[in-house]
């Protein structure tokens, strides 16, 4: 909220009586209102604009002769934690590629900490300087069934219903099945969007979910699944993660007629690619590389994510509006050369300003799984094999036959220090031919997965996780040939994000020894586990049909 003072400091500098405290000099501005390119000043005051035009003075100013402005972009749907790092470390990482806010589903640690985890994060976001809106988890764990290390009924979210929405609602059959714990928190925050989680949804289940108060989705496959979801009131979400990207299929939809209802996000976005790729920018670029409409393409990721969460005051490069503001050298191929968030020039010493960042010490030592042995991991065969799909989060049911040739042993053990059961299943797509590959970040309830064509080799790497506090590892021939320690929780490093991304690097490459075929392997190996993506998944009983 503005107070007086600001209000009336904002009027002084629109009317001239006082000069900008910064002013963005020689811009050319893409208007997303109107789609014109002009020629302006922007006259900022405080964290907002004051004043759009020409001969405004400024307290200091940027020269931006040469450079498009346009609103600082809105990640419509992300998880922090699948970044590898700390939401200070991610800010640090993605600020400068122009996202200026964030809607933020905290479940992945949440999955191991429960409600401390949510607390971790609101206090990350009020000292960064981008908008980072943390949401409330609504599954935790995914389902019901699920062995995650904490659980969150609605009566732990219901102190977050005064100023949280709830995020993404992966339990679909609980909505359709009336579950209690489903309508109560569907009920407690039904004054605010849900954040929806819904592949495939057609039909009276698409009816009901909309009834029932969800908003949005982001795992639609195909132009006509998003289409059905957006003639019912969805807005739907292009996703440009590591491993899951619908924005190429989904890219024909992206149109001025349509792009009021459909946003732009990342979900889950490693540090490597953000580094090489970017982060929204990588996703503007490629949606204008498919024919896009450019002006559609910057309000998908600006304007109306901020109209979808109710931001007045976001998405235009206006009077009134925030000061985020990204500078581009290129348009199309959104090259960023310059960000300016909450009014300040991003740089070293806006990120040295922060208040110091919450400490992470209670989600350490969250791997508490036995040592595990070879003969854990001797998978008899089975009827049904997991086929993983590259570049998607869907996976199919294939018959044992259907998959000969490549057939490796996958394993879920328990490392919450619950159960310690061990699941063990068959997974197709993988390719590896030698060693094995392991991870404790298993969507969504993090226990350990593992995938291998050496019981030894799969032993070495889970115990490896297992000794390190979680991560991601490689095993080769009796041989550990890489490991990312992730400690904070299993989930993410407590090292800047540049270490973290040489560290995965030097993993891809391990497993490209193994014979790796997915150019993300570890996060394939993720996202085995999550029983809410059909067809087929690896759970702690096993395979699972879905």
């Amino acid at each position: 909220m503005r107070n007086a003072a600001e209000l009336a400091a904002c009027i002084d500098v629109a009317m001239r009586r006082r000069p900008a405290d910064l002013l963005i000099r020689g811009a050319r501005l893409f208007n997303l209102a109107t789609g014109e390119l002009e020629r302006a000043d922007l006259a900022l005051c405080g964290g907002r604009i004051a004043a759009v035009g020409e001969g405004y003075e400024g307290a200091e100013t940027l020269e931006a002769a040469g450079l498009t402005a346009v609103p600082g972009f809105v990640d419509a749907h992300c998880h922090v934690e699948s970044s590898l790092v700390t939401p200070y470390a991610w800010e640090r990482l993605v600020l400068p590629h122009g996202t200026t806010a964030a809607v933020c589903d905290p479940h992945e640690l949440a999955n191991v900490a429960g409600t401390a985890a949510i607390d971790f994060f609101r206090a990350s976001a009020a000292g960064m300087l981008l908008r980072l809106q943390v949401q409330a988890p609504s599954c935790v764990p995914a389902l019901p069934t699920e062995e995650a290390g904490a659980a969150l009924p609605a009566s732990a979210l219901a102190p977050y219903a005064g100023d949280a929405a709830l995020a993404e609602f992966m339990n679909v059959p609980g909505v359709l099945g009336k579950d209690p714990d489903a309508l109560a928190k569907l009920a407690a925050f039904s004054d605010r969007p849900v954040d929806g989680h819904a592949p495939l949804a057609a039909g009276d289940a698409l009816n009901a979910l909309c009834a029932a108060g969800v908003a949005n989705d982001h795992e639609s496959c195909s132009v006509p699944e998003a289409l059905g979801k957006l003639r019912r009131g969805m807005a739907v979400f292009l996703r440009a993660g590591s491993v899951a990207r619908n924005l190429a299929d989904l890219a024909p939809l992206l149109t001025l007629t349509l792009c009021d209802r459909l946003c732009l996000c990342t979900d889950d976005r490693d540090p490597l690619d953000i580094r090489d790729e970017g982060h929204l920018d990588a996703a503007i670029r490629a949606a204008i590389a498919q024919g896009c409409d450019p002006l559609a393409v910057y309000r998908a990721a600006c304007l109306t994510p901020a109209r979808v969460f109710g931001w007045r005051a976001r998405g235009l490069l206006a009077p009134g509006f925030l000061a985020d503001v990204a500078l581009l050298s290129d348009l199309n191929a959104c090259k960023v050369e310059r960000v300016v968030c909450r009014g300040k020039v991003v740089c070293d010493a806006a990120f040295d300003a922060r208040p110091p960042e919450p400490d992470a010490a209670p989600f350490r030592g969250s791997v508490r799984c036995r040592p595990l042995a070879p003969g854990d991991f001797a998978a008899a065969p089975q009827p049904r094999v997991i086929g993983v799909r590259e570049g998607s989060l869907l996976t199919d049911d294939l018959a044992w036959g259907d998959a000969a040739g490549d057939r490796l042993p996958c394993a879920l053990v328990e490392r919450h220090g619950g159960s310690g059961r061990v699941g063990l299943a068959w997974a197709h797509g993988f390719g590896l031919r030698r060693g094995a590959i392991a991870s404790t970040v298993g969507h969504d309830s993090h226990n350990l997965c593992v995938v291998g064509a050496d019981p030894a080799d799969m032993a070495l790497a889970a115990n490896a996780l297992r000794d390190c506090g979680g991560g991601f590892a490689v095993a080769i021939g009796g041989r550990l040939a890489a490991l990312l320690p992730l400690p904070i929780g299993g989930l993410m490093s407590d090292r800047p994000a540049g270490e973290v991304a040489a560290a995965l690097a030097a993993l891809r490459a391990a497993a490209r020894e193994t014979g790796a075929a997915l150019a993300n392997p570890f996060l394939a190996l993720a996202f085995l586990p999550l029983p809410v993506i059909p067809f087929a998944r690896l759970t702690l009983d096993g395979f699972r049909k879905v």
